[in-house]
């Protein structure tokens, strides 16, 4: 998978993640975090730079395929 596949699958996990947390325990603070993904996702669509993108180049999987 492309670095920009795994930044959506990663983001789109997490997002659905700390919604169903969100729901489940009501509380407010899941939808802050959820904030903080979906802005963090839009600022690297505009500026092609991401700390996951970052993450993901160490841990190697950068490669094609």
């Amino acid at each position: 998978m492309t670095l920009e596949r795994w930044l959506r699958v990663i983001t789109g996990v997490l997002i659905l993640i700390t919604l169903a947390l969100a729901f489940y325990f009501e509380d407010d603070f899941w939808l802050i975090i959820t904030a903080i993904l979906s802005f963090n996702l839009f600022q690297s669509g505009l500026t092609n730079w991401c700390p996951i993108i970052a993450t993901l180049k160490v841990l190697g999987l950068d490669k094609k395929g």
